[in-house]
């Protein structure tokens, strides 16, 4: 079989130290084209692959090139815009999360995957982190009983450290980005919670703030409460004021045991059972943006296998959606001081 042709719309830092790392490590994918409105940062990450297929408009990307796959890598503004074009032009999607800014906005995508019949995928990561795989699997199990209640948090010092644009960043743009911490780190922690628990939330109260950085448009910490269908109910943190040290930490309380997932920092799940027995997991630590050397998230790794092997991406349109609407909840509570409740997604 050939090799997949896939091209990166937006070449900043999520594209640089993920996707592009990723797909030119993969042995069944050809990195054939990029796009970037900044044409030198286009033009540098094509020598570094050795890519021929340039652009600063990914309509002419679209037209142009005859590719298997594209990845969205774009301030969170354009993801639905170029995510439809790209599926309605025939080539699969992988898009960065949040997959939208609107509901509708989401749902006019997962129509466009339907209608095109190509996968779409949301980079949503945590669910391919080791410890919370193992964590899921002990859930599963019955290891916990009774879920009780969590909290989980998401934070770090912020984007400015970490994106190509540095102070001048996007996300701190509430006409790029919509939305700030809780969309850049706080939607990974709703799929997270959704995947682990394998449940929905039906009730968030969110308290949305921007109270650290100055000159910015977007929350940079926020903090909610949620309740599940059957009536666990936790806390979510998102922060871009974390310092010096990352937090990207999860607890679950059961009946039978508490699980500390990415809480220690050699143990990347512990779990103390109410007999007084504690088993500690050394799995591999969480990736973070500081990380050097190879990029593995096994987000690339598992949109390839999907297309190659013609499965339903883990992370689909739908699945995107339902981790979004929790985001979007939050935001009208804190709009609204209400608690907000959240819409079923159709299947």
């Amino acid at each position: 079989m050939s090799r997949l042709k896939v091209a990166v719309i937006g070449c900043g830092s999520i594209a640089q130290h993920r996707h592009l790392v990723e797909y030119d490590f993969h042995p069944e994918v050809e990195i054939s084209a990029v796009c970037d409105i900044v044409e030198e940062r286009a033009e540098q990450v094509a020598e570094k692959y050795g890519v021929s297929a340039v652009y600063t408009d990914y309509k002419d990307l679209l037209k142009q090139e005859n590719v298997d796959a594209v990845s969205v890598c774009t301030p969170n503004a354009f993801h639905a815009m170029i995510s439809i074009d790209a599926l309605n032009a025939g080539c699969h999607v992988l898009c960065e999360k949040p997959m939208a800014t609107s509901r509708e906005e989401a749902e006019n995508m997962i129509k466009a995957a339907k209608q095109s019949g190509k996968k779409l995928m949301i980079g949503h990561n945590q669910r391919f982190v080791p410890s919370h795989q193992k964590a899921k699997e002990l859930i599963e199990a019955g290891a916990l009983g009774k879920i009780y209640s969590f909290r989980t948090t998401f934070g770090h010092g912020g984007p400015e450290g970490w994106s190509a644009e540095g102070e001048d960043t996007w996300f701190f743009k509430k006409e790029q980005a919509f939305i700030g911490a809780m969309g850049d780190l706080g939607v990974h922690k709703a799929d997270l919670l959704r995947y682990l628990l394998g449940e929905e939330f039906t009730d968030v109260a969110g308290f949305i703030e921007n109270n650290a950085k100055e000159n910015i448009t977007v929350d940079d910490n926020a903090v909610c409460i949620l309740r599940s269908e059957s009536g666990v109910v936790g806390t979510l943190t998102a922060s871009w004021a974390y310092k010096p040290q990352e937090d990207n930490s999860t607890i679950i309380y059961g009946e039978k045991a508490t699980l500390r997932l990415e809480d220690d920092p050699v143990h990347s799940l512990v779990a103390q059972y109410a007999n007084g027995e504690v088993v500690k997991y050394e799995l591999g630590q969480i990736q973070s943006n500081d990380d050097g050397g190879q990029s593995n998230s096994h987000v690339v790794e598992h949109f390839v296998g999907s297309i190659v092997n013609d499965l339903e991406p883990l992370i689909n349109g739908e699945e995107g959606l339902k981790s979004l609407e929790v985001i979007l909840g939050a935001l009208k509570s804190g709009e609204t001081r209400q608690i907000s409740s959240l819409e079923k997604v159709a299947k």
